[in-house]
């Protein structure tokens, strides 16, 4: 029997696709199954959830009125409850409006009396999980979830969290999480399934049913390796990859989604660990069959083509609809029409319906699909072509660099790669690995930088300087992203408050807002790097308890002799009055400064630290006009 199946990602904000939710979608749908994906306002999703089966019931009653036309009305009823809201659907316009009006009351009832707790619609449920300090979220959402399955036990929570912390989940929920990957045939979901369902292609359409567009979309997503070698204290892959695997094969993966859903410009892969395989030469040839290769070049597909021909197939009406829609709204950007064809659009578009995701219909785009098919022709055939490329976006092990290795690598156009500098210790296998593709003719790199684990802010400072000689003697471009560590376990592991043992919440924000002046990322430029960081070690830790608007407003605050008197003042303390007051500064609570001391010259060093951006802000206030003629005379001057 087909299935309703509910995919949820929680509405955090996050850079990829759920990768395990777009192979269950591709599961679900060669079960037969009818599939939802979500992500978003829960409470909206409900809403719109029960219009639409209203919708189902006033066009059963009534089909010579198309009532999809009117679902954001009925919508918008169902939420307010108000008289006026429910003469705006128009239920008098048919000649069965006696029969109508009981209905739409019965689902706005089914809504505020909560009766689909009684009654819920889905067979199957699944919800992902991401970082532990998402917690709230993701613990909301799962509650959500249980309400709207119809047996617990077809409710499926995954993901990083559902790993790290299935006891946790389940104290909180009462749902005991499934750990790691779906790898079992005949075991994972059914018992009946064929399907190693982890290495099932990703169903693309579902990211065409909701608004949230991901930062880092317009790629293939894939794995050829599962696992690591190593076990990193800081790492979770040990955990949601416990077992390696030296080998998956890309090319069929690639190819069904290039039929189903269209070509896409770069491969991102998430391996842990590729360069661990003994199958690296198997895999890089993979690589290049699928047509990344150095040079190759990316035109898109005809998008609406692909659109209405999978509309037209039923492969996810929800998604096609959406998707044509907003492709159809992109026709108005095209410099190419002239008058008289965006009037013919316009008109096309608002006699069908298709002004309006919540009046576009498969039926209208279906119809209308040669009205606008030619535009699309002549808009997909003018592409020059852009260049294409392979991430690693795990990144890559500096420790286990060869010859043999490289030489592999640079047969792919890898841009950036991203070879891991977590731990100062590693800088001598690091700095090799650099060199080594650096000649091979490789230019773009990049890495994150851990800090806050057990590493001293001297060490971020190094690594960060190492990134930035290695640019000017190999001439590349390395950039560098410092990413503060959480623990995945214990006390923090649910928040962003955990601080290293050698760090302090002053460090941290200085060093935040450091990055903000950045944009979070150190990249090619001597003379940059050492006015954000300082141009040693003892002046990257003078930066690290430095006021935090001296650092955010910093040439303002210089120009005002501000910062200069600062030092000035902190110069004359005596290393037992540092011991002293340093404590305090470290603690980054400076709301009733005096309060935090009776000693009147740190209460007076400490009033450095109070938050001037509020009077930067206030248009009444001398450090508001300075700022203003400061930021006027720099801009006349560059």
């Amino acid at each position: 029997m087909k299935r309703n199946v509910l995919l949820l990602e929680p509405n955090y904000k996050n850079k990829f696709p759920p990768i395990a939710l777009m192979k269950l979608a591709t599961y679900f749908r060669l079960r037969g199954d009818n599939v939802v994906f979500y992500k978003g306002d829960l409470k909206e999703f409900l809403i719109n959830d029960i219009a639409n089966d209203c919708v189902v019931k006033l066009n059963q009653l009534d089909s010579s009125i198309n009532w999809k036309l009117r679902a954001d009305k009925i919508a918008i009823y169902i939420k307010n409850r108000r008289k006026s809201d429910i003469e705006k659907i128009g239920l008098d316009d048919s000649e069965y409006a006696v029969l109508l009006y009981p209905w739409v009351e019965h689902f706005k009832n089914f809504y505020h009396k909560k009766e689909y707790i009684k009654r819920p619609k889905w067979d199957w449920v699944g919800v992902t999980t991401l970082f532990t300090f998402y917690w709230d979220i993701t613990i909301e959402t799962i509650e959500f979830a249980k309400l709207m399955v119809k047996d617990k036990r077809n409710l499926m929570v995954g993901g990083v969290l559902a790993s790290i912390q299935p006891k946790e989940i389940e104290a909180a929920t009462g749902i005991k999480p499934h750990q790691g990957t779906l790898h079992t045939p005949y075991k994972d979901i059914d018992t009946d399934n064929p399907y190693i369902i982890d290495e099932l292609p990703l169903d693309y359409s579902i990211l065409d049913e909701i608004d949230y567009v991901y930062p880092d979309s317009g790629a293939f997503y894939s794995y050829s390796t599962r696992g690591c070698i190593r076990h990193c204290p800081f790492c979770a892959v040990p955990i949601l990859e416990p077992k390696y695997q030296e080998y998956l094969p890309l090319k069929e993966r690639i190819e069904y989604t290039r039929r189903l859903y269209g070509d896409q410009q770069n491969l991102l892969l998430m391996d842990n660990n590729v360069l661990a395989s003994k199958q690296l030469p198997t895999i890089i040839e993979d690589i290049r069959s699928c047509g990344f290769v150095p040079g190759a070049k990316f035109k898109s597909p005809n998008l609406y083509e692909i659109a209405i021909r999978n509309l037209r197939l039923g492969l996810n009406d929800r998604a096609y609809i959406r998707k044509s829609w907003k492709l159809l709204c992109e026709l108005n950007d095209m410099r190419s029409l002239n008058e008289d064809e965006r009037t013919r659009i316009y008109h096309i578009r608002e006699t069908n319906g298709l002004l309006h995701i919540d009046t576009c219909t498969k039926e209208a785009l279906i119809r209308t699909y040669k009205d606008f098919a030619s535009y699309f022709t002549k808009k997909y055939a003018k592409q020059k072509g852009r260049l294409r490329y392979i991430d690693f976006n795990q990144g890559v092990d500096g420790r286990l660099f060869t010859e043999d290795k490289v030489q592999l690598l640079s047969q792919i156009p890898v841009r950036p790669l991203r070879i891991a500098f977590d731990d100062i210790k590693t800088e001598p296998a690091y700095t090799k690995a650099l060199t080594m593709s650096a000649k091979s003719g490789m230019r773009e790199f990049s890495n994150y930088l851990l800090y806050n684990f057990k590493d001293r802010p001297e060490d971020l400072y190094h690594r960060m300087r190492i990134n930035v000689d290695l640019c000017e003697s190999l001439d590349v471009n390395i950039y560098s992203f410092p990413m503060k560590y959480h623990p995945i376990r214990d006390e923090h592991s649910h928040d962003r408050d955990y601080i290293g043992e050698h760090w302090n919440r002053k460090y941290i924000r200085a060093v935040q807002a450091i990055l903000n002046a950045t944009k979070g990322k150190i990249g090619r430029g001597v003379s940059f790097f050492e006015k954000a960081f300082g141009k040693s070690v003892d002046e990257f830790m003078e930066l690290l308890i430095m006021p935090e608007t001296f650092l955010l407003f910093r040439l303002f605050f210089e120009h005002l002799g501000y910062t200069q008197r600062w030092r000035e003042d902190m110069a004359t303390l005596t290393e037992e009055e540092r011991n002293e007051l340093y404590p305090i500064i470290f603690k980054n609570d400076f709301n009733h400064i005096d309060e935090l001391t009776d000693n009147e010259r740190f209460r007076h060093i400490l009033k450095y630290y109070k938050n001037y951006r509020g009077e930067i802000a206030d248009h009444d206030s001398d450090l508001y006009k300075q700022k203003k003629e400061f930021d006027m005379s720099r801009k006349q001057t560059q």
